[in-house]
């Protein structure tokens, strides 16, 4: 389904070479690794946001960075969906505007039992502004859990939540992967999670390694 295949990519250092990694439906793998490792560099080039400096992405047996704009743009839009550390909300909207955004660019309906398991339903109609960190973080997996994509890539989709609630929203994006047959790519410094993964890697002296 997914395949990055030798990346490598730095900045004004090396953050990490020959990186392989295959990722079939269903599978819910985690990166592990030190702050500055390069974790979300890495999710950012396999999310197809970032060309890397070296090597090949492949997505349903194509590269993804010798699409035409058009057709990488349309992946991004309906099979890719990514949860982002800084959720990336749009300020001035309300939390349901914001979801209601990815309705329409995705052309899919929003899902209400998915709002009130994510206790996000009675504050739905405020500014996003007024919502917790928590809250905010749940209203942006919403968003991309609303586009129904083929492939969820989360960064840190948790940090923001207490173990309760983490524990939750990994069993929601979870069964999510089960029902749509769909695959979970998360980067993460919390080894605790590693229990709702199938595979954990961990980058490490600039290689990607099997941890668990």
């Amino acid at each position: 389904m997914l395949e990055a295949v030798n990346i490598s990519h730095s900045f004004d250092y090396l953050l990490f070479e020959d990186v392989n990694l295959k990722i079939k439906p269903k599978d819910k793998i985690a990166i592990i690794g030190k702050s500055g490792s390069g974790k979300s560099t890495l999710l950012h080039i396999i999310s197809a946001l970032l060309k890397p400096q070296k090597g090949e992405v492949i997505y349903n047996g194509k590269n993804l960075y010798k699409l035409k704009e058009k057709e990488l743009i349309n992946i991004r839009r309906y099979e890719f969906g990514v949860i982002f550390q800084f959720h990336y909300l749009f300020n001035t909207f309300t939390a349901l505007e914001n979801i209601q955004a990815a309705s329409l660019l995705a052309e899919r309906e929003i899902d209400w039992k998915l709002l009130k398991r994510l206790d996000i339903d009675n504050v739905i109609h405020q500014n996003i502004q007024t919502l917790s960190g928590g809250q905010q973080q749940r209203v942006s997996i919403a968003r991309v859990l609303t586009k129904k994509p083929k492939i969820i890539f989360a960064d840190e989709p948790t940090g923001n939540l207490d173990r309760n609630n983490a524990n939750e929203v990994m069993e929601i994006l979870n069964e999510y992967c089960e029902n749509n047959n769909a695959s979970l790519i998360t980067v993460t410094h919390d080894t605790e999670l590693a229990e709702f993964f199938d595979k954990v890697y961990k980058l490490k002296n600039k290689r990607l390694e099997i941890w668990i």
